[in-house]
């Protein structure tokens, strides 16, 4: 008898062993027993999807693969509540509007090979994205300006553009952002106003600014040949998407495709920083994250492309003037 109790310790304690993992690999600490095990029972049900989606993958049924992350003691609507803070605005009142045109442009885009884009961030538990959105753009105009890679401050954003209906961690917009820029002279550095993932007091000093913008540009809504053409010709392009679905919150690598994604209901802003097509075929955005380089393909994901704008990504995308 004793024999069998200790046998089926080492078997719960196997059977544990994910979930113990992921609490020590993610600095969780619950409260409570009861919070414990109800954070547990999430957990498990994250994998579950996570492991039905990758077997759909290895039968072909579906074009990329999710792996467990730091979001995996969270449902689906904790998840968009929490890490998802770009407001939709129906509709967007532009000073000017970038259209395609009938030029030729390459079939393969990465700004990171040209040094315009910042190593990938974090916007922790702070409905943040349209801030890191807004500098990921502004950075790399500025670095195609000057030669020089800046990393602008988030938190400058989150703080002190509020007048012009920012809400911090509760969300923003980046063409308001791109406006407070403007109007303020300027954003901080990085370095002199570091990311506190809250909201704070604001403390922009006019002698640490690393960038200005001189106004934005909208890019027609919903046309994904124009946001091709910003891409390729302009720089890293901030654009809002859905991404309020677990396959989102899960996703590893592959072309991400969501038949239940909407094109209008955007929810988090992200970075455009190229596009290319895969060995078979498989048109795509490459897309930075702010997520921590643990969520996606470090940090970043490749998007479906020309599948009638899938998620939304080509509805409200915009970068600034310098």
């Amino acid at each position: 008898m004793k024999a069998l109790s200790v046998l089926a310790c080492v078997v719960a304690v196997a059977v544990a062993s994910p979930w113990q993992d992921f609490k020590v690999q993610y600095g969780r600490h619950y409260g409570t027993a009861r919070e414990d095990l109800y954070r547990q029972s999430v957990f498990e049900q994250n994998q579950q999807f996570i492991e039905d989606h990758n077997a759909k993958f290895e039968n072909g049924e579906v074009t990329f693969t999710l792996k467990m992350n730091q979001f995996g003691d969270m449902t689906s609507e904790e998840f968009a509540a929490t890490m998802n803070g770009f407001l939709n605005v129906p509709t967007r009142h532009p000073v000017a509007i970038l259209e395609a045109d009938d030029e030729t442009l390459p079939k393969h885009v990465d700004w990171r090979t040209k040094g315009a884009v910042t190593p990938v961030k974090d916007q922790k538990q702070c409905g943040s994205c349209w801030a890191f959105s807004t500098t990921g753009s502004l950075e790399g105009q500025h670095f195609l300006k000057d030669g020089k890679l800046v990393s602008l401050s988030e938190q400058n954003l989150v703080d002190c553009s509020g007048k012009f209906g920012n809400m911090g961690c509760c969300g923003g917009l980046m063409d308001q952002a791109f406006k407070y820029i403007k109007e303020n002279k300027g954003i901080d550095t990085e370095e002199s106003y570091p990311y506190e993932a809250q909201d704070g007091k604001c403390r922009f000093d006019s002698s640490n600014v690393g960038a200005t913008d001189t106004g934005f540009v909208d890019i027609a809504h919903g046309e994904e040949n124009s946001l091709m053409k910003a891409v390729a010709n302009i720089g890293p392009i901030s654009v809002a998407i859905d991404a309020s679905h677990p396959s989102f919150q899960f996703y590893h690598q592959g072309v991400y495709y969501e038949k239940e994604c909407s094109s209008t209901m955007l929810d988090h802003g992200v970075l455009a920083i190229g596009y290319g097509e895969t060995d078979d075929g498989k048109e795509y955005w490459l897309v930075k994250n702010s997520w921590n380089t643990s969520w996606g393909d470090k940090g970043f994901i490749q998007m479906s492309r020309n599948k009638k704008n899938n998620c939304g990504i080509a509805s409200q995308a915009s970068y600034p003037l310098v």
